[in-house]
C-alpha cells in the first residue's frame, strides 16, 4: 500500500506509511540518527511524521511542521542542546495526537494547545502572587509616567500604611469587599480624601492585575472612569460612604 498523507483538519509534513511492516514504518519514520546529528550540515533535516532538525550558523533546533485548516505551520520543539533525538520524536507524536484528534476530541493545533497551556500556567502563577507583589509591580510599571512626582512616594506610603497590614500579604485573588472594607473603614470618616485614593489605588493594582491575567478574576470587578488615575478618582458620595463608579461595565463589586 503506499504512503499516504495524513488527512485530517490537521496534517504533517512529510508521509506516514501505514499498512508497511514495522521495520519499513521505522525507517521512514526515523530518518535521523542520534550519533550524526551534531555532524549535519547547514539545513532542515527530516527525521519523518513531521519532525525536522534545522540546523544554522546559530544552533540546532527542532521543528514540528504541519498543515491546520489549510494553513502550512512550524512549532519549534527546542534545542538539540536541551531537547534529544528520542525527546523530540515523543513531542512530535503527542502533536500528531493533537491533529488526529478522536471520536470525540475534534483535531487540535499544537501551537495553540501549547499557547493555552503557558495561558493556564500564567494564570496559576497569578493566583499565588499577594496582593502587596501585584501592587509593587503596578508601581514599578507606571511610576515613570505620573505626571506628579509626589506620586511615586505616596502611592507605596499610603499602601504599606493602611493596605498591606490587612491583605498585602494574601493572594490577590482573595481581595473582596469585605477585606477592602476592613481597610478604608477605620479611615473614611478621619481621613476622607487619603481614603478615597487609597481605594482608588487598590482598584488599579486589581484592574491592572485583571488585564495582565485575562479571565482570572470573577465579573464585576470595580471600574474607573477612563482615561482618569486612581488619584484622580478620589470619589466619596453623601456621609463619606465611597460611592460607584462611572465609566465602563464594573467586573466585580468590592464596595
Amino acid at each position: 500500500m503506499p504512503a499516504v498523507a495524513l488527512c485530517y483538519a490537521g496534517t504533517v509534513e512529510g508521509t506516514l506509511s501505514h499498512g508497511m511492516p514495522g521495520s519499513a514504518r521505522r525507517r521512514s519514520e526515523h530518518k535521523l540518527l542520534a550519533l550524526s546529528l551534531r555532524k549535519l550540515k547547514p539545513g532542515m533535516h527530516g527525521d519523518g511524521g513531521g519532525l525536522w532538525l534545522q540546523v544554522t550558523p546559530n544552533g540546532r533546533s527542532w521543528i514540528f511542521r504541519y498543515t491546520f485548516h489549510d494553513r502550512a505551520r512550524e512549532m519549534g520543539l527546542g534545542s538539540l542542546k536541551t531537547v534529544g533525538l528520542s525527546e523530540a520524536r515523543d513531542a512530535a507524536k503527542e502533536c500528531r495526537k493533537l491533529l488526529a484528534g478522536t471520536p470525540t476530541i475534534p483535531p487540535v493545533d499544537p501551537i495553540e494547545h501549547r499557547r493555552a497551556l503557558h495561558q493556564a500556567s500564567r494564570i496559576d502563577a497569578a493566583k499565588t502572587m499577594s496582593f502587596r507583589q501585584c501592587a509593587e509591580a503596578y508601581i514599578a510599571t507606571h511610576s515613570a509616567g505620573w505626571r506628579n512626582p509626589k506620586h511615586a512616594v505616596q502611592w507605596p506610603s499610603t499602601l504599606a500604611s493602611y493596605v498591606y497590614p490587612v491583605f498585602g500579604d494574601l493572594p490577590v485573588d482573595a481581595v473582596d469587599t469585605g477585606l477592602v472594607m476592613k481597610a478604608l473603614v477605620p479611615i473614611w470618616t478621619t481621613k476622607p480624601e487619603t481614603a478615597s485614593r487609597v481605594r482608588g489605588r487598590i482598584e488599579a493594582v486589581l484592574d491592572w492585575e485583571d488585564g495582565r491575567v485575562p479571565q482570572r478574576r470573577e465579573p464585576g470587578a470595580l471600574a474607573r472612569s477612563p482615561g482618569k488615575s486612581a488619584d484622580e478618582q478620589g470619589e466619596r458620595g453623601q456621609g463619606g460612604a465611597p460611592r460607584a463608579r462611572s465609566g465602563r461595565a464594573p467586573r466585580r463589586s468590592l464596595l
